[in-house]
């Protein structure tokens, strides 16, 4: 099947014409693994997503697959041990979308981390976690801070620690794992809400669905029903009455992201603040960001904003640890507001909530998982389809095969791992250059697109006519033909958003290119009228919030 909106009746149609053993709701990174850990353990299975698929906080994380150092200071032993092996697994399973990035973590004089515990913590860090040798943590004396990261606050430096963090795109990880699994034959619709629960004699046997395409409405069944809807997984609980005992705590936080010239960050790094919480401060494309606040949410679930106050804890963190760059609210320019649902802890703030997930099982059979983190994704997929596998067998007395994930590349992966990667990327450098692209934009393609980008660069040499005739750029035009016929792009936000991550990283060239890219898609989907505004505002409207906080929460 391909995963692509213009196949969305035809998809719809299979969906409910199927024997679904799983009907997954939610398309973030928690769905996605779900539905690839089903289809390959021989599960008929679809995924339905309210939004797009990676639109909530699989979108709008620190963009790491990190190994969670941060938890080894509130003990979660297991926690850090889980991650840190899981994060090598996902590395091998998709190389150009994981890459290993070195971080320092300054210790000073009265902060947080010293440098014995800094020691002590990545060495235990490094066992736990399995590090291999070559990324196994160094120490610095505070001169080599300083060489390393000339911006540093060089009072109190004591020296720092280094170690290395995995850097991601976290939407398009979320795109590799989905689309691998549409490849084995999985189902999978964005802008589908579920509205509703159909039940028989008690059990959940399906859902109510409506297309926020074109507002038509139908009912989908299947076997098992699995709620992995993020910050809405208790408002899908609430409507099965079984919201009870643990509930959800959504946390927001917020990222600025500032031009590398005028912030020019050389180093990633992880520092103290004055209220002695943590931040990351990474170089990425030319940019810098940094992150993340740690607020409880009460506010739209679907539309996160950051807050003037938000901005200013971050602004003020940078001026804090890097005093020498003086940033201001100007230098802002642009920024994502995400939340983290998270399982709810009495007389925890949010920080110290515990980022392991949990699955609940109600009485009516209906599954839903909360918590957990980006980087144990496979992981929570493997437990949830456990559960689902082990009670099929019981129903139906039928074998199912344990998880195969842990050696499966994911879309675009198909690269030999992390060590064939590396001649990947030279060869298809080349190739890239030869068709009249810089370096840095060919290999900028291969790490967003992987294996698949041999199919992008095909695009771009063989339909550069096209691109002139629909007045775009034959570069735009391969990306947005690629995210319509391969990545179900849909709206504009989805392709300058989730595709490319340019509303975060290169957003002049979205207000370059959105009006083109807008009408191309226009004429593709056939949108109405109608359509076509409320998505060029919707658009419009998240360029203008990437850099205008609102004053407070409105709750």
């Amino acid at each position: 099947m391909k995963f692509t909106n213009l196949k969305r009746s035809e998809i719809k149609d299979n969906i409910q014409k199927e024997a679904l053993d799983l009907l997954v709701i939610g398309g973030g990174i928690t769905g996605a693994g779900i539905a690839l850990d089903a289809i390959t353990r021989g599960l008929k299975v679809a995924v339905i997503e309210m939004q797009d698929f990676a639109a909530g906080t699989s979108s709008r994380s620190t963009k790491l697959v990190h190994g969670g150092l941060r938890y080894l200071k509130q003990f979660e032993i297991g926690v850090v041990a889980e991650v840190g092996k899981e994060r090598a697994i996902v590395y091998e399973n998709g190389p150009h979308v994981t890459t290993p990035e070195w971080m320092m973590l300054p210790f000073y004089k009265g902060g947080t981390f010293g440098p014995f515990s800094t020691n002590i913590g990545l060495q235990v860090y490094d066992f736990l976690a399995g590090v291999i040798k070559s990324e196994r943590r160094k120490m610095f004396k505070p001169d080599v801070a300083i060489k390393r990261e000339p911006l540093l606050k060089r009072d109190g430096l004591k020296g720092a620690g280094y170690y290395v963090e995995y850097k991601t795109d976290d939407a398009r990880l979320t795109l590799e794992v989905m689309k691998k699994a549409v490849e084995k034959g999985a189902y999978a619709l964005n802008y589908m809400k579920v509205n509703d629960l159909v039940y028989e004699n008690g059990k959940v046997v399906g859902v109510k669905v409506e297309d926020l395409t074109d507002g038509s409405t139908q009912e989908m069944r299947a076997k098992k029903i699995v709620n992995a809807a993020g910050p809405w997984v208790d408002t899908l609980r609430e409507i099965d009455q079984s919201k009870k005992g643990k509930t959800l705590q959504l946390t927001k936080g917020i990222h600025l992201v500032f031009d590398g010239k005028r912030f020019p960050l050389k180093q990633a790094v992880y520092y103290d603040t004055s209220d002695k919480r943590m931040i990351f401060a990474i170089p990425r494309e030319g940019k810098t960001y940094v992150g993340t606040t740690d607020t409880v949410y009460k506010g739209d679930i679907a539309h996160p904003k950051m807050t003037v106050t938000d901005r200013d804890y971050v602004l003020n963190s940078i001026n804090f640890m890097f005093p020498k760059v003086q940033i201001t609210a100007a230098d802002v320019e642009s920024s994502w507001a995400g939340l983290r649902p998270l399982i709810h802890e009495d007389g925890k703030s949010p920080s110290e909530i515990s980022r392991k997930d949990e699955i609940f099982v109600s009485d009516s059979g209906f599954i839903s998982i909360a918590g957990g983190k980006l980087t144990g994704y496979r992981k929570m997929a493997e437990s949830v389809i456990d559960i689902v596998t082990k009670q099929l067998q019981e129903e139906e007395g039928k074998q199912y095969p344990r998880s195969q994930t842990k050696h499966l590349p994911m879309s675009g992966g198909d690269v030999g791992g992390s060590e064939g990667f590396k001649s990947f990327l030279r060869n298809q450098t080349k190739v890239g250059m030869e068709l009249g692209l810089t370096e840095d934009i060919a290999k900028q393609l291969i790490y967003r697109y992987g294996s698949n980008v041999e199919t992008l660069f095909t695009i771009f040499r063989d339909e550069k006519e096209k691109a002139e005739m629909e007045n775009l750029d034959p570069l735009v035009y391969a990306m947005v033909k690629y995210a319509i016929d391969y990545e179900a792009a849909y709206k504009p936000v989805d392709f300058f958003i989730r595709r490319t991550g340019a509303l975060f990283f290169a957003i002049d060239w979205v207000r370059e290119h959105m009006n083109s890219v807008i009408t191309y898609m226009k004429k593709e989907f056939n949108w109405s009228k109608e359509q076509e505004k409320q998505y060029k505002e919707e658009l419009e409207q998240l360029v203008y919030e990437a850099t205008h906080p609102i004053e407070r929460e409105e709750f």
